[in-house]
């Protein structure tokens, strides 16, 4: 059983084909299987407008173990693997490497050299190699089919909540804390500086409510700031984490870690000094911890 796309960011209409796809898989006693690729395919068709990514490799393996997925399969996508005819990405792929009994696709997909097959030619290849089609209908709202594009607009609008009602959960962005200007730990916020993985998407410049993943998958209640810190008259964007009420002796840098984005707070100001500043982030940080539910008490 397999079904295959980039499934970037594993938003809601991601998780009903892959869901459909492993329900069969379990009906047919076969492993579920999740075939994509890397880089992204639009990375090698038109260099230099990669996307931003809404879920890094490590990030997707997460999730779509977490559907059910027995195998997730990543296919590198060079220049020679974009000249395949539809028929021999099926062959080659399907047939051949995977042996497949049936595809789950969305209505929509489209494969082999410029796009050339979609769901009628897949199935009646399908026919001819002995596997069968099913394709899986758009899903969205009432006024938004969900897709990974609509989902960077949301991020790059700076529109987290939007981006959840899509996902099914927070947008998050992984990558490891280095060291900034340590500015924060003298006037009382020190914060987990972020370098995020490449292309990732990253939300408008603002004030943000979320949670710091740990490696160890351990969530710590967070507000976040992006931007260049204009009140230092900084020029380098940035990802500051403040986590709320850290533990003691806490001590993130070189530790790959996630943050999840809940809400955003307020655009990025300048202030006229470190006093406004800090009142202003005093507010902020009731704030996040009164959407976060996060008690400074324990």
């Amino acid at each position: 059983m397999v079904t295959i796309g980039v499934f970037d960011g594993v938003h809601r209409g991601h998780q009903q084909i892959i869901g459909r796809a492993v329900e069969r898989a379990r009906q047919l006693g076969v492993p579920s299987v999740v075939v994509t690729f890397d880089p992204h395919p639009i990375e090698v068709l038109r260099p230099g407008s990669h996307p931003p990514m809404l879920t890094g490799p490590r990030l997707k393996a997460q999730l779509l173990e977490a559907l059910g997925v027995d195998v997730m399969c990543v296919l590198p996508f060079t220049h020679a693997f974009s000249q395949l005819g539809a028929a021999d990405f099926v062959h080659a792929v399907l047939v051949e490497r995977l042996h497949v009994s049936v595809v789950v696709v969305g209505e929509n997909f489209r494969y082999g050299h410029r796009g050339s097959g979609d769901v009628g030619s897949l199935a009646v290849d399908g026919r001819r190699f002995g596997f069968t089609v099913e394709p899986a209908p758009l899903q969205g709202s009432d006024d938004t089919t969900w897709s990974s594009t609509y989902v960077r607009s949301c991020v790059a609008a700076g529109d987290v909540a939007g981006a959840a009602a899509a996902l099914g959960r927070d947008h998050r962005i992984d990558g490891v804390v280095v060291r900034g200007d340590q500015r924060g730990r003298l006037i009382g916020y020190p914060t987990a500086n972020l370098e995020p993985l490449p292309w990732s998407a990253v939300p408008a410049d603002g004030i943000y409510a979320g949670r710091l993943v740990r490696s160890s998958g351990a969530l710590l209640p967070a507000a976040t700031s992006i931007g260049t810190n204009p009140t230092f008259a900084g020029t380098e964007r940035r990802v500051e984490a403040f986590v709320l009420d850290a533990p003691a002796g806490l001590d993130l840098y070189g530790e790959h870690v996630g943050l999840t984005f809940t809400a955003r707070l307020r655009d990025t100001l300048r202030f006229d000094g470190v006093e406004p500043l800090v009142a202003q982030m005093d507010r902020d940080v009731a704030r996040a911890r009164e959407l976060l539910g996060s008690d400074p008490d324990g």
